[in-house]
């Protein structure tokens, strides 16, 4: 009986402990331990940044950082304190089921789990990769790609984590499952990639807090940035110089240790740069990192490199500066596009030289209409020597009215995108059978190879390689547009940006990314029309061409 009342008075007391915290990151210190590389109960030694992330009251927060600053492991402990504390369901949206919830749930939970007595005592089913139980409160965890694992679960609170890899049209359903919810506490956070996509499309509209601390020299609050505050040694990055490169601070010039890092940092707090934006922001770099991976000569290393690829470029402002960048000429300009305009205007009519047509398809159709010129030399690499004459861009509702332009401009060759109306798409390929191709992006095919299917309906490409080609026309002045283009098409033309990164074999490889609220429409239709030109030359000489019946 003794033994009984004092696991009771045990249990009670631990039960008003849990209820008498109100902060996050004193829940983190009292219930949370960690493993490698720094073992033990959680501490904010290291991370001084943390402690106010944690505690933050907004109903909206935004994280933009670099790698490995403990983002993850403070948007964990919010969600942990919330399940705990409040008993509020959360949901925990990762870019994909398999491999990122799978491993999120091997590398992050199940360690959390394991190393905390407290949090054993509390989750009553973990086996379920997507969800987690406590109690009657649940902890789901899901893929951005399914709409479906999105739609199904009322939450109160939303981890967003990497958001800028996740599939930007889903993330709104996920905002959609607070709705219901009297508590809808939300947190994004992720390493950025370029301007207005992702995370740095709501950085921007948020505080944009940053951190500052006391220099040890000058006693003046200061906060650190590249190149400013890093005495950079060294030509290149072999050059023996650059290990003798160090943090300064940029008002009184004093070495800043990175050995000391910890002591003059716990000194620092969030500073907000726009206190009057809807939601509480936090961006921070690598620079206020203390692991011996960040150390100045590392960081400056990591600098020289970027200076000699694009890959090593985008590397280095997004996962070390923790900024987004855009390297240069993975964008079309408003100059390049200005500087391809011609003398003449769009036409309502045409009968004459090679034409094709590319179709987006979306809420509308977007289309592109070209004429080519092709020189004599071109051989089989046409699309290098060809040049385009857009003779007219713009958007229509029904499929009917394709053929229309069909007709009216003796389109000798159209490429539309397969998806997402298929049936429709189809239907209008038969209609105009050996001059009409389905697009599909595919996987598995090189460069600017075009294979197509036995039925001679469907086509796949690689869409890199595709829109590398089409939009590098405007760089190259190989497109002429009417001097009355409309702006929309300018728009949709910039949107596509394209980002660098390197294969496992240390190869560069490049991909299209655009924003959650920018439309790329027409840089789609540009790139079916461009595809659209061999097949157009392959079929020989153009023909009158009547309507479909």
């Amino acid at each position: 009986m003794h033994a009984l009342a004092d696991l009771l008075t045990q249990r009670l007391a631990a039960g008003l402990k849990r209820k008498s915290i109100t902060l996050p990151s004193e829940w983190a210190e009292l219930y949370r331990v960690m493993g490698k590389p720094y073992p033990g109960p959680w501490t904010f030694d290291r991370h001084p940044w943390l402690r106010g992330m944690h505690d933050s009251t907004a109903e909206f927060n935004v994280g933009q950082k670099a790698a490995q600053m403990g983002f993850t492991e403070t948007v964990l402990n919010i969600t942990f304190f919330y399940i705990d504390v409040h008993g509020v369901d959360c949901l925990y949206v990762l870019p994909a089921k398999t491999p990122d919830a799978s491993d999120f749930s091997a590398a992050r939970f199940d360690p959390a789990i394991d190393l905390s007595e407290h949090l054993q005592s509390i989750f009553s089913d973990v086996k379920n990769v997507g969800h987690k139980r406590a109690g009657n409160t649940n902890l789901y965890i899901r893929g951005s790609k399914s709409r479906s694992g999105l739609k199904s679960v009322p939450v109160g609170v939303l981890i967003l984590d990497e958001k800028d890899e996740m599939k930007q049209a889903n993330i709104p359903l996920a905002r959609e499952r607070q709705s219901g919810y009297d508590m809808a506490i939300t947190w994004e956070i992720s390493t950025p990639t370029v301007d207005d996509l992702g995370i740095n499309e709501t950085f921007k509209i948020s505080s944009q807090d940053e951190f500052f601390f006391k220099c040890p020299g000058c006693s003046k609050h200061i906060n650190l940035e590249f190149p400013r505050n890093m005495e950079i040694c060294g030509e290149h990055h072999e050059d023996p110089a650059v290990a003798r490169s160090y943090l300064k601070c940029h008002l009184c010039g004093k070495k800043l240790p990175h050995d000391e890092k910890i002591e003059f940092l716990s000194t620092g707090d969030w500073v907000e740069k726009y206190a009057q934006q809807p939601y509480r922001g936090f961006g921070i770099g690598q620079m206020y990192s203390s692991s011996f991976k960040t150390s100045p000569d590392k960081f400056v290393k990591a600098y020289f490199l970027s200076l000699t690829n694009p890959a090593d470029e985008q590397e280095f402002w997004n996962s070390k500066l923790g900024k987004p960048h855009i390297v240069e000429g993975a964008r079309v300009t408003d100059k390049e596009i200005k500087e391809c305009l011609g003398e003449h205007v769009t036409m309502e009519a045409y009968d004459g030289g090679v034409v094709t047509m590319g179709v987006d398809v979306g809420n509308w159709l977007h289309y592109e209409i070209d004429s080519w010129r092709i020189p004599d030399h071109a051989g089989t690499n046409i699309n290098t020597y060809a040049r385009c004459q857009l003779i007219k861009a713009g958007k229509c509702r029904d499929f009917e009215e394709l053929d229309l332009l069909m007709e009216a401009y003796n389109v000798r060759h159209a490429v539309i995108d397969m998806q997402p109306e298929r049936r429709k798409a189809t239907e209008f390929a038969q209609r105009w059978w050996g001059r009409v191709n389905l697009c599909c992006y595919g996987r598995g095919i090189a460069g600017k190879q075009i294979h197509i299917s036995e039925e001679e309906l469907q086509v796949t490409v690689d869409r890199t390689s595709w829109l590398d080609l089409s939009l590098g026309r405007f760089r190259t002045r190989s497109i002429s547009l009417p001097r009355d283009i409309p702006n929309e098409f300018k728009d949709h033309i910039k949107a596509p940006v394209r980002i660098y990164e390197k294969d496992s074999d240390g190869n560069l490889i490049g991909r299209y990314v655009k924003g959650e609220n920018a439309n790329d429409h027409h840089a789609h239709a540009r790139t079916y029309a461009e595809i659209a030109l061999p097949l157009a030359v392959s079929t020989g000489v153009a023909q009158d061409m009547e309507s479909p019946a």
